[in-house]
C-alpha cells in the first residue's frame, strides 16, 4: 500500500483510537528485558507511534523514547497524551525516513504498524539508526476471530461491511515477517490479552479501524445496527470480550 495512503487512513479516527484501542500486556516489557537487553537507560525509537499507546509503556519503564509518527493528527494526540513525560520526544517522520541520527538508539519498536511499512526501506532505516547489537521489535494485538460465538459474529460483520478489511488486515503480513528480518534470525513470543467493553467501547473500537466505513458511507448505519444486535445477543452484565494474541517478533538486524 502507498505510504501516503497508509499514513492518512487514521486521520478521521483519532478520537476513537485514543479512547478505545487496547493496550498491550505488561509481559511485553518483561520479555524485552529478558531477551532484548531492555534497561531503564535504553534509548528507544517507537516507529509509527500513533497516539502513544505503546510509547507510554516504554516511558513508564523509564526509557527515553523518540516517538516517530507521520500522521499529524495522530502525532498531536500523542503529544497531548504524553506531554507529562520528560523523556518523550515527538518526531515527524516515517518508518522509511525517521530523521533520527545514525546509530542513536538501542531498540526500535513498532506496535500495530509494521504491516503499513515499505519493509525493505524500513529495514534499511532501522539498521541505520540502531547501535551495533541493537534490537528490532515488531508487535501486534491479533484479535481472535473464532474462539467464541461473539468473536465469530464480529468477524463476519467486518467481512460483510468492511471497506477493504481482507486486503489490509495485518494478519496477512505477519506471516511474511521473516522477510523483514532476513537474513538475521528472529524470535516470536505469543502473549494473551483481553479487552472487556460495553457497547460504547465496542462501537468505538470498531470505528477506530481503518477498514470500517465512515458515517457518509451507505454501509455505516447497517453496520452499527448489526453491531448492536450482536452485542445485545452476547453481552453478559453489559460487557463483551475482545480476545487477542499479542505477537512479539524480535531480532537483531544486520
Amino acid at each position: 500500500m502507498p505510504v501516503q495512503n497508509a499514513t492518512q487512513r487514521f486521520s478521521s479516527r483519532v478520537d476513537n483510537y485514543v479512547r478505545y484501542r487496547p493496550g498491550y500486556p505488561r509481559e511485553v516489557l518483561n520479555l524485552l528485558k529478558k531477551d532484548c537487553d531492555l534497561a531503564t537507560e535504553s534509548v528507544i525509537a517507537d516507529i509509527a507511534s500513533g497516539t502513544g499507546i505503546f510509547t507510554q509503556m516504554l516511558l513508564e519503564n523509564g526509557n527515553r523514547v523518540f516517538a516517530v509518527e507521520p500522521n499529524a493528527e495522530m502525532r498531536r494526540a500523542g503529544e497531548e497524551f504524553l506531554r507529562s513525560y520528560p523523556r518523550f520526544t515527538s518526531v515527524a517522520g516515517t518508518a522509511e525516513a525517521t530523521t533520527l541520527p545514525d546509530h542513536s538508539v538501542e531498540i526500535v519498536t513498532a506496535a500495530q504498524a509494521a504491516h503499513w511499512f515499505d519493509r525493505e526501506k524500513a529495514r534499511g532505516e532501522f539498521i541505520r539508526i540502531l547501535k551495533p547489537g541493537g534490537w528490532c521489535v515488531l508487535l501486534w494485538n491479533e484479535r481472535r476471530t473464532d474462539s467464541t460465538s461473539f468473536l465469530r459474529e464480529y468477524e463476519q460483520l467486518l467481512l460483510t461491511y468492511g471497506t477493504d478489511y481482507e486486503e489490509v488486515r495485518h494478519e496477512r503480513t505477519t506471516a511474511e515477517i521473516a522477510g523483514f528480518f532476513s537474513p538475521t534470525p528472529f524470535e516470536l513470543s505469543t502473549l494473551e490479552m483481553r479487552q472487556e467493553v460495553d457497547y460504547a467501547g465496542l462501537e468505538g473500537r470498531l470505528l477506530s479501524s481503518s477498514y470500517t466505513p465512515t458515517p457518509e458511507h451507505e454501509n455505516y448505519e447497517p453496520m452499527l445496527r448489526e453491531l448492536q444486535r450482536i452485542f445485545d445477543e452476547h453481552q453478559i452484565n453489559d460487557r463483551v470480550s475482545l480476545d487477542y494474541n499479542t505477537l512479539v517478533y524480535y531480532g537483531q538486524l544486520s
